[in-house]
């Protein structure tokens, strides 16, 4: 009779472990689509301070009625550049947008509202720790907010003009 060692057992195991996990990840229906378990919650805490003399975004501006938008956003980001005009978009369209601007130094983040025009009702700026209460994975993120401060939509990366036509503007008209 011959006796196998646990040992050789091993690697097939491992193997069949990570089909099995490939093969349920590619049954989600959007792979790209980064799950998030912040939908259906109360919008995380904000530890955010004032960017210059601009309008503060407070934990209070999240419960108010309505649906509104909270982007964080950097002066150093290059998809934050190339999401700018439909973030103004939405604000154009009557939607209150707030702004967490992102580990970044107040006199770029100035001058970047300054050259693209600012969409935000209210904005504050983060040195990272509301970032992590919010798991934010980088920036460009945008979340939208019911008026009872419940999260609605989590979508990371720039917010494009299909993430606008098919994810963002149905809950609006909710």
């Amino acid at each position: 009779m011959v006796k196998i060692k646990p040992l050789y057992l091993l690697p097939p195991a491992i193997f069949i472990g990570l089909a099995t996990m490939m093969f349920i990840g590619l049954q989600r229906e959007n792979p790209n689509e980064l799950p998030s378990q912040m939908i259906g919650r109360d919008a995380p805490k904000l530890t955010v301070t004032q960017l210059s003399d601009l309008p503060l975004l407070t934990p209070d501006d999240l419960t108010a009625d309505g649906i509104k938008i909270v982007n964080f956003w950097a002066s150093w980001c290059a998809p934050c550049r190339v999401e700018h005009p439909n973030i103004l978009q939405l604000a154009e369209l009557g939607i209150p947008v707030h702004g967490v601007n992102y580990k970044d130094k107040t006199g770029q983040a100035l001058q970047f509202l300054k050259s693209l025009k600012n969409p935000y009702t209210k904005i504050g700026a983060d040195e990272g720790r509301t970032g992590l209460d919010w798991g934010l994975y980088g920036v460009p993120e945008t979340f939208v907010i019911d008026g009872n401060g419940t999260v609605l939509l989590r979508h990371a990366g720039p917010v494009t003009q299909r993430v606008m036509a098919e994810d963002i503007l149905p809950l609006l008209s909710q």
